[in-house]
């Protein structure tokens, strides 16, 4: 009886256990129709296409964009040593050093026109005396020159298409621009043809001045996108292809980021350029320091202090460039500009913009504190001299 038992209650822990593992397993085994309902949602919920955004964006533009190699000839100076007859009978003409040396470069840039307008850096072509043009598909053009500033470091190359079809890299907006959009460099960073880097863009309206590249005016775009020697010139796009900016390697020292001019800017200039005008730069003549109440009080509080500042906030002239508006007017070191032409002004960058704005021949009116006196002097902006 005891056995008959037992194998009664082995029998019923089996069939219980078989129960339960075909009830488990049967829950990962769907019908057909069940099947291929599941096929179908998965298939349009993941579509695995073979070219990326990145790979879309390079195809619309790419073929637009163009190799810049420069010849430029540099004389240089000889020294009296190897005029002299005697020596240069001793040592032979073997030991005359070359007059001439022939520098090379390059650079990118885009086809803006079919008519073969090029866009690019100033730094690129600048005092080239020879540019030529190479497409992405082989072809190569004399470039020429049209116009370059090397304020905003912009230029225009001009190539003669000879009747043959010339891509065009379509414009963007790059007033739309938002920290945290793609950003794709193109171009040939040294001697590397047809590369393309990808980022973000990490800040816009980045100063010149805050970039370290005062004699620029400029407010640039930053992107972490990689931008070498032999980028610059070349397009920065956006997620759709079209071109927000300029690529300029102008920092050698940046690691891991880059800057590019906005195209909108180079929108505002390229007729200008192309033209073969000067762009023009008004100026007052003036450099300056953004000043705190704290700062001028740190200031006054020093025994080695040159000078004693008003203790406001404003902008503390530090040099007065000679022969300069400022100079005419009268301007001094040590002045503090609150306000001009009564709207108040707390940093450099600010007051370049209103100078700028204000455009040449223009008459600013400048409140400032000089010492404990309040002053209002007048202005006339000029053109900035010694640039091309």
């Amino acid at each position: 009886m005891k056995l008959r038992k037992l194998l009664r209650l082995i029998a019923s822990h089996c069939i219980t256990l078989l129960l339960g593992v075909l009830f488990c397993f049967g829950g990962f085994y769907p019908l057909s129709s069940q099947a291929d309902s599941i096929a179908e949602v998965a298939q349009n919920s993941v579509r695995i296409t073979p070219n990326s955004f990145v790979a879309s964006a390079v195809a619309r533009t790419g073929p637009a964009v163009v190799r810049l190699d420069t010849e430029a000839v540099v004389t240089r100076q000889i020294d009296p040593f190897f005029d002299d007859p005697f020596f240069r009978d001793f040592f032979g003409q073997q030991m005359r050093p070359p007059q001439q040396q022939r520098i090379t470069g390059q650079g990118s840039g885009f086809i803006v026109d079919r008519s073969g307008i090029i866009l690019t850096n100033a730094h690129v072509v600048n005092k080239a005396d020879k540019v030529t043009v190479t497409l992405k598909d082989g072809r190569t053009f004399d470039g020429e020159v049209r116009g370059a500033d090397e304020v905003t470091d912009l230029a225009v190359v001009a190539i003669n298409p000879q009747g043959s079809s010339l891509p065009v890299a379509p414009l963007g907006d790059s007033n739309t621009l938002q920290v945290g959009d793609w950003a794709i460099a193109v171009g040939n960073p040294v001697g590397l043809d047809n590369t393309v880097t990808l980022g973000i863009i990490s800040t816009i309206g980045r100063s010149a001045a805050k970039v370290g590249i005062p004699d620029k005016r400029l407010d640039f775009i930053q992107t972490d996108a990689a931008i070498n020697p032999g980028n610059s010139g070349g397009p920065l796009l956006n997620g759709n292809g079209e071109v927000i900016g300029i690529n300029t390697a102008i920092r050698p020292d940046a690691m891991g980021i880059g800057f590019a001019i906005p195209i909108n800017k180079a929108k505002a200039l390229e007729k200008i350029l192309a033209s073969g005008q000067k762009v023009p730069h008004p100026y007052i003549g003036v450099q300056m320091v953004n000043l705190t109440p704290e700062v001028a009080q740190e200031n006054n509080r020093n025994p080695n202090s040159p000078i004693l500042v008003p203790e406001v906030e404003g902008i503390l002239v530090v040099q007065v460039v000679p022969n300069s508006p400022a100079a005419k007017a009268r301007l001094r070191r040590g002045d503090v500009i609150v306000a001009v032409n009564n709207q108040p002004v707390k940093d450099g960058t600010a007051l370049q913009k209103i100078v700028e704005n204000a455009g040449i021949n223009a008459t600013l009116r400048v409140k400032l504190y000089r010492g404990d006196r309040l002053l209002d002097l007048t202005v006339k902006t000029e053109q900035l001299q010694g640039v091309s």
